[in-house]
This record gives structure tokens, C-alpha cells and sequence, in this order.
């Protein structure tokens, strides 16, 4: 099961390889898991659920969920319980 969902913010984790853009914010765009990770490309990833983000510059790349974490733009309100 996809720990994020659409147009939620994430944040690629610092420890992601450099051409992913660590440390980057990016909403989520698609997420491709099970039946959705069909055709060859996909099988260069491990075994779990892909996300196509999009940062704010409008490049788009698909990570792993392992290289993200919860984020938040600076526009959004984080409100805490």
C-alpha cells in the first residue's frame, strides 16, 4: 500500500543519489504499484511503490518510495494537534 497519495507534498530523502535531488520538495503525481508497474521500465526498481513527482521547476522523475519522505512548501499550513 502507497504511503503517500496524490498532490501530497514529499520531500526526496538527503541521503537519495544526487540526480534525484535530495533534500528537493515535489508533489506526487503518479504512483504506480502492483498490477500498475507493468512493461520493462519499471523492472530497473526494488519491489514496491513508485512515485512520479513533480518539482517546482516542472521536472518530473520516478523514485522509489524509500527515497521520500513526508514535506510541506513553505506556502502550505501545517497544522498540529
Amino acid at each position: 500500500m502507497a504511503l503517500f497519495n496524490f498532490n501530497d507534498t514529499v520531500r526526496v530523502k538527503a541521503s537519495a543519489p544526487a540526480e534525484l535531488r535530495p533534500a528537493a520538495l515535489a508533489s506526487v503525481v503518479m504512483i504506480h504499484e502492483g498490477r500498475g508497474r507493468v512493461g520493462e521500465y519499471f523492472e530497473q526498481f526494488p519491489d514496491g511503490v513508485i512515485y512520479t513527482v513533480e518539482f517546482e521547476d516542472g521536472h518530473a522523475v520516478d523514485l522509489h518510495e524509500h527515497f521520500l519522505e513526508k514535506g510541506w512548501f513553505p506556502s502550505e499550513t501545517v497544522v498540529r494537534i
